[in-house]
């Protein structure tokens, strides 16, 4: 199972769509894009989960795609 991460640059200023918690993939200005991307990432490569933190990096929501 991939799982793929929507996390904020240091000073929240640009989220990141990662894959398996590496190198980010691509970055959004905005959250919402980011998890949107996010959600478009996993659901194409089922089974996934996509973990959202928070401008602190801690889990906020964690969605499963199967």
């Amino acid at each position: 199972m991939r799982n793929y991460t929507v996390a904020p640059n240091k000073d929240a200023t640009a989220w990141y769509v990662k894959v398996e918690d590496v190198a980010p993939t691509q970055k959004y200005d905005k959250k919402d894009k980011a998890i949107e991307a996010g959600e478009q990432l996993a659901a194409e490569n089922k089974p996934a989960t996509l973990t959202i933190l928070t401008n602190a990096h801690e889990v906020a929501d964690e969605r499963t795609f199967k």
